[in-house]
């Protein structure tokens, strides 16, 4: 039992001392360039992104916003088709289905912006019927 509590506190004190600012800003500049890649369409600097950051798109999509918007969101905002549509392979249905922030799923909050007939709605509604 004791040596059990000792492995515990020795794992917090070490995961503590791991964090450091410079990882933080590793993050944030991941993140701001994500995001410009998702606004410029360009797919294929953005799959090298996550490749070189070793980065499942699954893994943190919830946790990324552009401008208040999930990444999806943000590709129909700026016509980024190419993008769009290679974020939407990319997710689990699930997360294509579940309300974001506001309340509304990615295929509501397309229909009611103007962007239902997109290529990335397109791909959301094919995603969703299999």
């Amino acid at each position: 039992m004791r040596i059990s509590a000792l492995l515990v506190a020795a794992g917090i004190t070490v995961a503590s001392l791991s964090y450091t600012p410079a990882a933080q800003a590793n993050v944030d500049q991941l993140v701001a360039s994500m995001c410009d890649y998702v606004i410029n369409d360009e797919k294929n600097r953005l799959r090298k992104k996550l490749k070189d950051a070793r980065v499942k798109l699954r893994a943190i999509y919830d946790g990324v916003t552009c401008n208040g918007n999930s990444l999806v969101r943000t590709a129909m905002i700026n016509n980024a088709q190419d993008v769009g549509v290679f974020l939407v392979k990319q997710l689990p249905r699930n997360t294509l289905n579940t309300a974001e922030a506001d309340g509304q799923t990615l295929l509501q909050w397309a229909e009611s912006q103007g962007h239902g007939a997109s290529a990335i709605a397109a791909e959301i509604t094919s995603r969703a019927n299999e």
